[in-house]
């Protein structure tokens, strides 16, 4: 005879039938409660129930559903409420951003503003994103969307377990401890805002809004190298349909694998890394760009660029050259066979692509095939993307905490 299950095993069996239930509206919008029971296995009562209690919990709505080829009334789905969201905030070395993204997928809220924060201290950098957190929320709020959490994305090697920025060279952080800064900037959050590095954020972006997502594509990816380009250059490997961070958190960091072993230093203190040849600051120096803006300096490269300026054009395909170093090198190591560039590398597609393929077929022919060098179209928006919908998954997998 079997002993009764004691309450915290019943209350764990609840919180897995729970996340079953929510993955499966999560993955298939306006499945309705028989089709949730047959997917995931559980009767129809337990599902019923579980519905009934993510609807009181907000979590959930219900939506009418027809069917191709049915006759009679429409059914009724599930959805995830587009009237709950996350937010997102983004610190990089030349702007600081932040946005909304409503439970439904949508980035309801964008706002973003130049400046440069290299050398700043994060407590003048903090308060300003503080500010703007609170026009984004105050702007979700007359949307009539509540934020349940929130998710801070930097340039470096973060520590997610304890909300710590271990190395951001290209803002010249090392150690900083931000377990008391982030509440701020959604004080009232059932669940709180955590700590992501930025490159991983836009692979995850990539991976559930852009080429990695399963939309009805005939073409998509389950394996790839996200490569990020701003004034350092990031990285995100996805393997499987899933982010491979590593043991500490710091795979894909292919801006500091050494492409020249003499070439110049870089901010990590090393030599020769991608960085100092593919960057941003690097680019611009090398065609004697110098202005104050990010936004004018890349204008003015995009104008030199347009107008076949030798310089321009010589050093974009050099970044190129040395871009194909590095991937081929990442790709042989991970087993990866798909790159998506975006960034600064999305926006000179025109000029890179031509000159990374070339490398990629010299030094590693049939290593990355045709159709599987991509170019991302979520633009600036990727990190806060990213971001906020790992934020909206964090809420989801404690979503039990709503429920009584």
């Amino acid at each position: 005879m079997s002993a009764t299950p004691s309450p915290g095993r019943v209350g764990d069996v609840r919180r897995q039938n729970l996340a079953l239930v929510l993955a499966g509206i999560q993955t298939n919008g306006g499945a309705t409660r028989a089709q949730l029971a047959a997917e995931s296995g559980l009767t129809k009562a337990s599902v019923s129930s579980i519905v009934t209690d993510l609807l009181e919990s907000g979590l959930v709505r219900e939506t009418s559903v027809t069917r191709d080829g049915e006759r009679g009334r429409p059914g009724t789905g599930l959805v995830l409420n587009p009237a709950r969201g996350a937010l997102a905030a983004e610190i990089n070395v030349d702007y600081l951003a932040v946005g909304v993204l409503d439970f439904a997928g949508e980035l309801t809220v964008h706002e973003s503003i130049e400046r440069h924060n290299r050398g700043s201290l994060p407590s003048d950098i903090l308060p300003l994103l503080v500010a703007m957190a609170q026009r984004a929320a105050t702007k979700a709020a007359a949307d009539g969307v509540e934020l349940l959490g929130g998710e801070l994305t930097v340039p470096g090697l973060v520590d997610t377990e304890h909300n710590r920025v271990l190395a951001a060279p290209n803002l010249g952080w090392a150690d900083v401890e931000l377990s008391e800064e982030l509440p701020k900037l959604l004080p009232e959050a059932p669940f709180g805002v955590s700590l992501s590095n930025e490159a991983n954020s836009a692979a995850l972006a990539e991976l559930w809004f852009g080429h990695g997502a399963d939309h009805g594509k005939s073409e998509w990816f389950r394996d790839f190298l996200y490569i990020s380009g701003e004034v350092g250059v990031g990285g995100g490997l996805v393997i499987d349909s899933q982010l491979f961070a590593g043991p500490q958190g710091h795979a894909g960091e292919i801006g500091h694998v050494v492409v020249h072993p003499d070439g110049p230093l870089c901010a990590c203190g090393g030599h020769g890394c991608l960085e100092t040849f593919a960057g941003q600051e690097a680019l611009y120096s090398a065609v004697g760009i110098d202005r104050d803006s990010s936004s004018e300096q890349m204008d003015h490269l995009l104008s030199r660029l347009a107008d076949g300026d030798e310089c321009a054009v010589s050093a974009v395909e050099q970044a190129g050259y040395y871009l194909g170093i590095a991937v081929a090198s990442t790709a042989r190591v991970a087993n990866i066979s798909a790159v998506v560039l975006g960034g600064h590398f999305a926006v000179l597609e025109e000029w890179i692509v031509p000159a990374l393929r070339r490398s990629l077929d010299h030094h590693a022919p049939g290593l990355i095939p045709e159709g599987k060098l991509a170019v991302s179209g979520l633009g600036r928006t990727g990190a806060l993307r990213g971001a906020a919908a790992t934020s909206v998954r964090r809420i989801l997998s404690q979503a039990y905490e709503l429920i009584p």
